[in-house]
């Protein structure tokens, strides 16, 4: 007996992973609005309602997909936020995952896809404001801390755009060099007290 329950709970465990991964892929591909409760379903090689049974409903599997894709920061890690270099690690870091060629990142990804939804834009923010917001506005001391935490997600967003949907040139790879220090001054407003 034993032994078929820890089988059912692998196989739920299981389930529910490739709900998640196939959802992410799904969110990532066409936002929340595109992305369809059946399509995912599919892909995960499930009934759709298997999704409802383990996240209630669409807004609750958008939200566990979007608080994944956001747990672990990538620009703004703990040991940057804490380096005395932290302003110049931050915007290598952002050039990094921005450069030419390279993947965005998937929760980037989802929140752009997902802007022209009022739910998913509701959902976007609760998910931000407790994780990165959270994390990078405890790393600053002074005043406004939670305002130039907001300031410095917008600036990296904001360079996420220009620079690896739209492509602009003046931010392309063969200028990182400066870039790096027009944004590393840029950044250094914002975490230095």
């Amino acid at each position: 007996m034993p032994v078929e329950k820890d089988t059912r709970r692998r196989d739920s465990a299981a389930t529910r992973d490739a709900i998640l991964k196939s959802a992410r892929a799904a969110f990532i591909a066409s936002g929340y609005e595109g992305a369809g409760v059946r399509e995912i379903a599919e892909g995960a090689g499930v009934t759709a309602m298997l999704i409802n049974r383990y996240f209630g409903s669409k807004e609750g599997l958008f939200a566990e997909v979007l608080a994944a894709a956001n747990q672990r920061p990538i620009i703004a890690t703990p040991e940057t936020l804490t380096a005395p270099d932290r302003a110049a690690r931050i915007s290598r870091a952002l050039l990094k995952v921005t450069e030419p060629g390279a993947t965005a990142l998937d929760g980037f990804l989802i929140m752009l896809r997902s802007i022209s939804n009022d739910r998913a834009v509701e959902i976007a923010r609760a998910v931000v404001e407790s994780h990165h917001q959270k994390n990078v506005t405890e790393a600053l001391s002074g005043p406004d801390a939670a305002q130039r935490a907001a300031l410095l997600m917008s600036l990296v967003a904001g360079v996420q755009i220009m620079r690896q949907v739209v492509g602009l040139e003046a931010l392309s790879q063969d200028k990182d060099e400066d870039l790096e220090r027009l944004l590393g001054d840029l950044v250094a407003r914002l975490v230095e007290e």
